[in-house]
């Protein structure tokens, strides 16, 4: 399309040009609009940039740089006029035009004629495709600003952008990437307005569009437009009251190109606070302040210089260092006849126009660029785009504005300037992204929530489940209409904590005979039936696909309920109230009891003493008979007694543990069920009765591998006690809070085995929905206030049933469990036997320090000494009187004197002993 016009104007235009060049000059045209605010700055720039060029002869080797313009007017046929009056005459390179329309044109004229074109301003990303191989732009195209607008929306979280903008080849193409650009952050533009070119839009069409936009959802509009339009947007806005508080507005470049060159004033200033805007990023140098310092005479006060300037200037140094390194190269500048041209005949000559010889090295050489310009460091990547492409984002406040932060497409958004950036490891995660606080319209710097209700007069229409059972959770009264249940009033207390209103109409989903499939009704948001879902919507994975959910709002799992039946009891049951740790440290403490009351009471009590025999018979019998408390031996001992009563304590407690968990036990396995859990749920057989219209049939078939034939569906509570009751399913596997409220009804049935999923249930929205969002927030509000709970204890208050609904065997009691009690026994007879030797050792002390020892070697000494000691252990403890007399007798022997020994009087071990031990002793019998 854009050949034949390019014919059609060949056609018309009544020019014989021929080659005229000039040697010593290098000539190249600019084709732009220098009444437009960039035409105008561009103007005088290149001009300084020409005299800057031709000032320094090493640039061109000695040739001058002639630069000739030509103005477009606004006027896309003078722009092709002028392109092929520069055609016609030895032109170089060409710089524009203004507008990407008029490139699309040209750049046909240039591929065939080998001439370079360079654009600073027409920046639609399409131009910068292979079908355009002589077409650079020389300043960051408009991919990279709607790149920096995504970021910014989804910086400040919003995920629906209306956008305006003038109908053209520009704002088409950058739409397009905008468009791309806001999906790949899950973001969308909701609506197009489109208006006509600058010229040629009315107020009346402008007014249209905006009332339109006022009654759209989303709050957040880019106004993509040139100066004029864009003017006449904010200005119509503010009349419709669209410049306050609620709104946020984005504005391509073109508003900072104003703010620079030529600021607004009065009336037009109140249109766009509050507005953000975006301006090519130009590092600051020592080069760009002169140049601003030189600005002031060169444009006479006239205008404001704008990067589009410094775009301009270093255009001009781009194609002039080109040129002298294609000089140096080839020595001269040439053109050739075209041959494709000489069918062209006629009074146009169209055939004079000829092709730049080389044209293809002197576009390489622009591609090769690598320098410092007043916009920083120049060079190109091989897909013709510039390198670090950046943004400054401008927030306006009153008649000026201030800097909130840079965007680069090395690290996203930051404060930081981007070229303090760029020696570091780039950072584009969402931690890492920054902007200074923003003056939103309504000079507020609450940052607006950048939507609301559409304004067409229709509530929210919300689908709710018109269940068969559980209407505890979602119901509709026949009689009042009325919507009722606890996922109602949970959401009606969630929407009464959002700072705006919510206009909506519970709509019934099911004919209420049985339970509607819940895939269909999440799956009537994305086809447009409703606006939402409210009701005992479960979260899974298939339906996070298609919707957005709020934080689930309780807690939800599949389980397992069976019927309670009988189970025979093992004939070893009794043995498995321990563990046998624990029974084996118990029969040890049993007999380690028996030997230390043994030993304690053995040197005093004549019922422990006597043969061996009936000695370990006593001590077994002892510790085994006190489990019963039926010990017959007396103890005379006080730390027999201490020992003793602390061991029977633990008796006492060691018992009753064991009758009480061996009571529990045979309760569990009387209860038992024979499905344990999902595992033995699967491996069986058994038929599998699930809620009708639930997800539970597709988990079951898909993730568990559950043959279709085995599930059996039910409606009502109902219908699965009569399944569970008569043996037409085995088990039920449902949703945790439909089973709370089933087992609290039904007390023959019990839940088996863990939860073996954790999901939840929310209130279901079609992506991306905000609502979805700020519901969220109020409901983890309900749940920190306490509300949340309030609802279920209103709603699903359940009754416990007699006995343990959810059945679970009971565990074997472990040793740690008595530990306690084993240590303070062990202890106590620990210090009993202690306390019992150092006693026998004061008395044989006692008794024996005053006998003279016999000479003899140590070894013998030392085992006599301990046989003598044990013998006193060994021996029965006489009486007072006893004593005295044995003592009598003993001091006698150590004095040599006889003594008389008469009946009854008995001599013991520990008395022959001694008297063997006394050689001089006599003895009357």
């Amino acid at each position: 399309m854009n050949l034949n016009l390019l014919r059609v104007v060949l056609l018309s235009l009544l020019l014989v040009v021929g080659v005229n060049s000039r040697a010593g000059n290098v000539k190249i045209g600019a084709i732009l609009s220098y009444r437009s605010i960039n035409g105008g700055v561009a103007k005088i720039a290149m001009d300084a940039a020409v005299e800057d060029v031709n000032s320094d002869p090493r640039i061109l080797g000695g040739r001058r740089l002639v630069l000739t313009s030509s103005d477009a007017n606004f006027s896309g046929f003078q722009s092709i006029i002028g392109g092929l009056q520069y055609m016609a005459t030895d032109i170089v390179a060409v710089i524009g035009p203004q507008t990407s329309g008029m490139a699309h044109i040209l750049s046909h004229l240039t591929n065939e004629l080998h001439v370079p074109m360079l654009s600073f301003t027409a920046m639609d990303p399409s131009l910068s495709s292979l079908q355009f191989p002589y077409f650079l732009q020389t300043a960051p195209n408009d991919f990279y600003q709607m790149t920096a607008i995504a970021d910014m929306v989804s910086y400040f979280g919003y995920k629906e952008v209306v956008v305006i903008y003038t109908d053209d080849d520009q704002s088409r193409g950058t739409m397009v990437a905008l468009g791309d650009k806001l999906a790949e952050r899950r973001c969308r533009i909701t609506y197009k307005g489109v208006l006509s070119s600058e010229t040629s839009a009315s107020p009346d069409e402008i007014r249209r569009e905006l009332h339109k936009v006022s009654l759209m959802e989303s709050r957040v509009i880019v106004v993509n437009a040139f100066e004029p339009v864009g003017r006449a947007v904010f200005e119509m806005a503010h009349g419709l009251k669209m410049m306050e508080s609620g709104y946020v507005w984005i504005a391509t470049a073109w508003l900072s190109t104003v703010l620079d060159s030529k600021p607004y004033t009065g009336e037009s200033v109140k249109a766009i606070e509050g507005v953000l805007t975006l301006r090519p990023h130009t590092p600051d140098s020592t080069r760009k302040r002169a140049f601003l310092s030189r600005w002031k005479n060169i444009s006479s006060g006239s205008i404001g210089l704008n990067p589009y300037g410094l775009y301009a200037y270093d255009t001009v140094f781009i194609i002039a260092n080109a040129v002298g390194d294609f000089l140096r190269r080839r020595g001269n500048i040439s053109f050739s006849y075209n041959p494709t041209l000489s069918s062209w005949g006629g009074s146009l000559n169209i055939s004079a126009l000829s092709t730049l010889d080389g044209g293809e090295q002197l576009f390489e050489n622009i591609l090769k660029t690598n320098m410092t310009g007043l916009t920083g460091p120049i060079a190109f990547q091989p897909d013709k785009s510039m390198i670090r492409p950046a943004f400054d984002i401008l927030n306006v406040i009153g008649d000026g504005y201030k800097q909130i932060g840079y965007w680069s497409n090395y690290s996203g958004l930051s404060v930081v300037p981007p070229e303090q950036l760029y020696n570091k490891e780039p950072n584009r995660s969402s931690a890492s992204q920054q902007l200074y606080s923003v003056v939103w319209p309504g000079r507020t710097q609450v940052q607006p929530r950048g939507w609301v209700f559409a304004n067409n007069g229709r509530p929210l229409r919300i689908g709710i489940p018109n269940r068969a059972s559980y209407k505890a959770y979602v119901s509709k009264d026949k009689n009042t209409n009325e919507t009722l249940g606890y996922t109602i009033d949970v959401f009606k207390a969630a929407i009464d904590l959002l700072p705006y209103k919510v206009p909506h109409e519970f709509i019934p989903f099911g004919d209420g005979q049985k339970n509607p499939k819940y895939a269909e009704l999440v799956k009537a948001i994305t086809t447009g039936k409703f606006d939402a879902a409210v009701g005992d919507i479960a979260v899974v994975t298939n339906r996070t696909r298609i919707v957005d959910f709020t934080q689930p709002y309780i807690e939800s799992g599949l389980v397992v309920v069976v019927p309670i039946r009988k189970q025979i009891s093992s004939a070893w049951a009794f043995l498995r109230p321990f563990t046998p740790p624990m029974w084996a440290v118990t029969g040890a403490f049993f007999v380690l009891v028996g030997i230390v009351i043994w030993m304690l009471e053995h040197k005093i009590n004549d019922e422990f003493r006597g043969p061996p025999k009936k000695q370990v018979t006593t001590i077994l019998w002892f510790g085994f008979s006190t489990m019963f408390f039926a010990q017959k031996e007396n103890t005379t001992s006080g730390l027999a007694r201490m020992v003793l009563i602390i061991w029977l304590f633990a008796v006492l407690i060691i018992t009753s543990s064991y009758t009480a968990s061996l009571t529990s036990m045979l309760t569990v396995q009387h209860l038992a069920p024979s499905i344990k859990g999902i595992e033995s749920l699967i491996d069986s057989n058994d038929r599998i009765g699930v809620q009708e219209g639930s997800y539970v049939e597709d988990y079951l078939k898909m993730e568990l591998n559950i043959a279709k034939s085995r599930i059996v569906h039910l409606r009502t509570p109902e219908k699965c006690v009569e399944a569970l009751t008569n043996g037409r399913v085995s088990a039920i596997v449902d949703e945790r809070p439909y089973m709370d409220l089933f087992l609290s009804n039904y007390c023959n049935f019990q839940q088996v085995g863990q939860e073996f999923t954790k999901s939840g249930w929310g209130f279901a929205f079609p992506r991306d929905s905000p609502l979805a969002i700020d519901l969220t927030t109020a409901i983890l509000t309900l749940s920190e206030t306490g509300e949340l709970k309030r609802l279920r204890e209103k709603w699903l208050k359940t009754k416990a049933c007699s006995h343990i609904a959810n059945m679970e065997q009971s565990d074997e009691l472990p040793l740690i469990s008595f530990l306690g009690l084993f240590l303070i026994t062990g202890t106590a007879s620990f210090l009993a036997l202690v306390i019992y030797l150092c006693e026998m050792v004061v008395k044989y002390n006692r008794y024996f320090a005053k006998a003279p020892e016999p000479s003899t070697n140590n070894n013998a000494l030392r085992s006599t000494t301990i046989q003598r000691f044990l013998s006193f252990v060994d021996d029965k403890e006489e009486e007072p009187d006893s004593r005295s007399k044995r003592k009598h007798s003993e001091e006698a022997i150590n004095n040599g004197d006889s003594i008389q020994l008469q009946p009854p009087c008995e001599t013991t071990s520990h008395d022959v002993l001694n008297l063997n031990k006394r050689p001089n002793a006599k003895f009357n019998f």
